[in-house]
C-alpha cells in the first residue's frame, strides 16, 4: 500500500509520531512524508528534536512538486494529514494547491482516493465547520484528533494512540487497538 503522510503545523505532533511508529512496523507500506515548517517547530516544542533518519520513510520538501504523489498517475492509495491545521484544511477545501501537501490532497480528491484529515483545533468557527462539510461532501474523511477514554488509557501516549488506531482502521491496517465489547 502506498500512503502519503502530511504533517501540518497545528499542535498534536504526537499523533504523527505514533502513526509513523506504527507504519514503521509494517512491511507492506510505502510511506511518503511531507511536513510544513510549523510541523517541525511544533514537533520540537512538543516532543523534542526531530530526526527524520529515525524513520524508514522518504521525506519530501514541501515545495517538491516532482514528488510521486503530486500526480494521480503514481497511484498512491491514501493520504493522511495529521495533525491538520484549520488553515491547511481551508486551503484544501478551496482547492488552493500552493505546496506539495495541498497538491497531494487535491490529487486524492480528484482521483477519488482516500483522504483522511485529522484536525486538532478547538473551538471551531462556522468557517471551519463549513470547510469540513465541503471536504466531507468532496469525499474526504474528517477524523478529529479526539481521543476515546473507554479503553482506560494508562498515559498520554496510550490516550493519543486511540486516535491513531482509528486512522489505521480507516486505512485497512490492523491496529490491534481496543475494540468495544472485546
Amino acid at each position: 500500500m502506498k500512503v502519503v503522510l502530511g504533517i501540518g503545523g497545528s499542535s498534536g505532533s504526537i499523533y504523527a509520531k505514533l502513526f509513523m511508529d506504527a507504519l514503521a512496523q509494517q512491511d507492506d507500506i510505502e510511506l511518503g512524508v511531507c511536513m510544513s515548517d510549523n510541523a517541525i517547530v511544533n514537533w520540537e516544542l512538543e516532543i523534542g528534536p526531530f530526526d527524520k533518519s529515525a524513520y524508514p520513510f522518504h521525506f519530501y520538501d514541501k515545495h517538491d512538486f516532482n514528488a510521486p504523489f503530486a500526480s494521480g498517475s503514481a497511484k498512491y492509495e491514501a493520504m493522511v494529514i495529521c495533525p491538520c491545521s484549520m488553515g491547511l484544511l481551508g486551503r484544501i477545501a478551496t482547492g488552493l494547491s500552493n505546496d506539495l501537501m495541498t497538491r497531494a490532497a487535491d490529487v486524492m480528491l480528484k482521483e477519488k482516493r482516500k483522504l483522511i484529515l485529522v484536525p486538532r483545533e478547538t473551538p471551531l468557527s462556522t468557517i471551519h465547520l463549513q470547510n469540513m462539510l465541503n471536504l466531507d461532501r468532496s469525499g474526504a474523511m474528517i477524523l478529529p484528533a479526539i481521543p476515546s477514554f473507554y479503553s482506560k488509557p494508562a498515559d498520554v501516549e496510550a490516550l493519543c494512540q486511540t486516535v491513531v488506531h482509528r486512522i489505521l482502521d480507516q486505512l485497512g491496517i490492523d491496529s490491534k487497538g481496543y475494540r468495544w465489547g472485546e
